[in-house]
């Protein structure tokens, strides 16, 4: 069985996923916009590249995050092995008269 402690450690791990994936999605959000902007204003000018690399920046740390949380989710706790057959009600026999 895992350490409480591991438990902890997941719980935190994906709280503190979903917080950074939310500001990675502004930040997506942001710099698409700005290179719309620029792209329309200065089509091909040097503020125009920055905002898209910064797109491209932001649309990979977004990617990874979502990724490593899809992977912290999956991954289920130990399960306990049921090997016995399962249970069912004993019902009396009846014997033919």
């Amino acid at each position: 069985m895992a350490p409480k402690s591991e438990h902890h450690m997941s719980l935190r791990a994906v709280r503190q996923l979903r917080r950074i994936r939310t500001f990675y999605a502004a930040g997506v959000l942001l710099w698409a916009a700005a290179a719309a902007w620029t792209g329309w204003a200065h089509p091909g000018g040097r503020q125009m590249w920055v905002s898209l690399l910064l797109l491209a920046v932001f649309t990979g740390l977004l990617g990874t995050a979502s990724l490593w949380l899809h992977r912290l989710q999956v991954t289920p706790g130990p399960q306990p092995a049921h090997h016995a057959a399962p249970r069912r009600a004993v019902t009396p026999c009846q014997a033919n008269a």
